[in-house]
């Protein structure tokens, strides 16, 4: 297994549509998958999409830690997982707002509107469908994965935010902005 290189915003691989991937159980894919949590694992990072590390294909991985788990009753830790070409839909029309970092845009933050509730599928690398419904920090991270497939990075997703929530993470910090927390729903 190997550390990959993350890539970084302003790269291309980034900002293009990713290929689906065509066999999900071949021994290529199921070493990315692996180096790919071996990637995670040292950034500390809670999901990374394979764009980020220069292969543009529709795939991504995540987990959730105990800790970043939110107070909706549906928000739980998840292990490790893999998403091999994802469908995502969202359920219903409430809204999030909540801090969100990227590892393809190291030391900056920003306060990012989400889907409250979406429904993923997939499948792993034993060709396995994975499926999911997810709410709070489980859904934002779902969806800011799944937006690197398409060459959505999440400042894009700001919109006409106020930009008084988007710097750099030190820095927000100091000036006694939350941490990464997700938000009660919004309509």
């Amino acid at each position: 297994m190997a550390i990959l290189k993350i890539a970084r915003m302003g790269h291309p691989v980034l900002l293009q549509t990713a290929d689906p991937v065509a066999d999900p159980t071949s021994p290529e894919i199921r070493r990315l998958v692996a180096d790919m949590f071996e990637t995670l694992d040292d950034i500390g990072g809670a999901g990374l999409a394979a764009p980020q590390v220069h292969v543009p294909l529709r795939l991504f991985i995540f987990r959730i830690r105990p800790e970043r788990v939110g107070g909706d009753a549906d928000d739980r830790p998840i292990a490790n997982t893999t998403v091999i070409n994802p469908v995502l839909s969202f359920i219903g029309e409430q809204r999030q707002i909540g801090w969100e970092g990227c590892l393809s845009i190291p030391g900056l933050r920003a306060a990012v509107p989400r889907a409250w509730r979406v429904r993923y599928e997939g499948v792993d690398t034993d060709g396995n469908k994975v499926t999911g419904e997810a709410t709070g920090a489980h859904a934002a991270i779902v969806q800011h994965e799944y937006d690197h497939l398409d060459g959505i990075l999440y400042p894009m997703r700001m919109g006409g935010a106020d930009f008084v929530h988007f710097g750099f993470t030190e820095d927000l910090a100091k000036a006694g902005q939350p941490e990464f927390r997700r938000s009660a729903p919004i309509a």
